[in-house]
């Protein structure tokens, strides 16, 4: 058995909730780890800086975020296809969808750093940023745009290992980077007085270690999934399949990130502490997030590996898994963080205007985010069986659109921030029963299908 073996996981066969959470608990800590060394940068401005620097870094995370979310979906798409080729045991497939997809990260990052830097003034005033926080906010968005090759390298790179159903070692890469980046924080804003340069740079640092060791991984691995720098070329059969999938996917994640800029443009109307309070906030909530990101992820591989493999029966149930998983974990999580939310909107900034702020977010996102949970599911499911497109519609329209919507129809009558933040569950509930019906429908034809013996082998080579 090679060294890397023990890392993998047959989704195909053998008790699939055990499974479930053996993949999707790593993945979990990988991502509140993240978010906590993030978090650092937060609790280091917050709490040697003045309120403006952690306001700064909050307006500037939306930039960024959208500028990346294209790659996070094609990101989605190599999940669902190297997924897919190793549950019907074709390694030759496996092998031309890593190099293509390390193709388009090459060729990407060049596109994508020089489009950030032309719209980051044009978008940020756009966005409404206040002028006090102006300088340090651009300063922070020119940082993070060196950063944007290795992020979407790391991004690549985890969608490859999770495909084969590996977990744990993004998780010990993640944990290495964060360790430096804390370090680094303080280094430079303590020591070195950096203040928000300090910060973004201490993320660049982290941001190249993560994809150096992702990258690593492939290179020095003896499986299908090796990556060769020889080998690296765009095969146009894949790459056709990756877009399929993971463009919508993308333009899903852009769009979700404009409705959630319209809404902190709105949160910049109300000032510096409800911006930094909004923050704090948002990082919280991003830990709970992680339940749901974990999960879609799980559903991705799940029904992408048995899928592959005709497990038809296998996808129903690792959905179900998925689905409870999500909403439990996310519930109670949730419930937590409303339970002590002052106590720990404190430890990004002690300002009590900052706290209130923030507070009033938590209860009424929070409340019901396991609604999320479960949008995040089904829509991880659909993705992983290939279907993309239609529930991305769903959610550009029952989320994206309706937030928009909200913000400049229902919000300027109710003008406060409990008004703007009911959005968010309202527009969860939709997108889960419209994408659930749609799960539904096309689960009942593929069980229909396999009882018929309709199917034939997944196509290889």
């Amino acid at each position: 058995m090679s060294s890397e073996k023990k890392y993998e996981m047959d989704m195909c066969h053998g008790p699939l909730f055990g499974k479930v959470l053996r993949y999707s608990v790593p993945l979990m800590i990988a991502n509140i780890a993240a978010l906590l060394f993030h978090a650092a940068d937060l609790v280091v401005l917050g709490q040697f800086t003045d309120r403006n620097s952690m306001a700064a870094v909050g307006a500037a995370g939306g930039f960024i975020f959208l500028m990346l979310n294209l790659f996070w979906g094609i990101g989605t798409g190599i999940n669902v296809l190297a997924s897919r080729y190793t549950g019907a045991r074709d390694p030759e497939n496996v092998s031309r969808t890593v190099h293509t997809a390390i193709a388009v990260g090459l060729i990407g990052s060049v596109v994508m750093v020089a489009l950030s830097v032309l719209c980051t003034d044009g978008v940020l005033r756009l966005m409404a940023t206040p002028q006090e926080i102006m300088g340090k906010t651009k300063l922070y968005v020119y940082i993070g745009c060196a950063g944007i090759p290795f992020m979407i390298f790391y991004s690549f790179g985890s969608s490859v290992l999770r495909a084969v159903g590996d977990t744990k070692r993004p998780l010990i890469f993640m944990l290495l980077a964060g360790i430096a980046n804390v370090l680094l924080n303080l280094f430079c804003v303590l020591i070195l007085k950096m203040d928000v340069a300090g910060v973004g740079l201490a993320t660049l640092a982290a941001n190249c270690i993560s994809a150096f060791l992702v990258l690593r991984a492939l290179m020095k691995s003896d499986e299908a999934y090796k990556l060769e720098w020889k080998k690296v070329k765009i095969d146009m059969k894949n790459l056709k399949e990756m877009l399929q999938i993971g463009v919508p996917a993308g333009l899903q994640g852009a769009m979700f990130t404009v409705s959630n800029m319209a809404i902190q443009s709105t949160v910049n109307s109300f000032g510096p502490a409800a911006i930094a309070g909004n923050t704090a906030a948002i990082n919280l909530e991003s830990i709970v997030h992680t339940v749901c990101a974990s999960f879609f992820f799980a559903s991705i591989s799940f029904t992408g590996q048995n899928y592959g493999g005709r497990k038809f029966k296998r996808i129903v149930k690792s959905i179900f898994i998925c689905l409870g998983c999500s909403a439990v974990g996310i519930a109670v999580l949730g419930w937590l963080c409303i339970l002590f939310g002052r106590e720990l909107l404190a430890v990004y900034n002690p300002d009590p205007a900052v706290i209130e702020a923030g507070f009033i977010r938590v209860k009424m996102v929070l409340s019901l985010y396991f609604m999320c949970g479960v949008m995040d599911a089904v829509s991880g499911s659909l993705r992983g069986l290939g279907h993309s497109f239609k529930p991305a519609l769903v959610i550009f329209l029952g989320v994206c659109v309706f937030r928009v919507i909200w913000v400049f129809t229902v919000f300027p009558r109710y003008r406060t921030m409990e008004m703007l933040f009911l959005s968010y569950p309202i527009s969860w509930i939709a997108v889960s029963i419209f994408n659930g019906i749609m799960l539904y429908v096309i689960c009942h034809k593929l069980l229909v299908k396999a009882s018929r013996r309709e199917f034939e082998p997944v196509r290889k080579g």
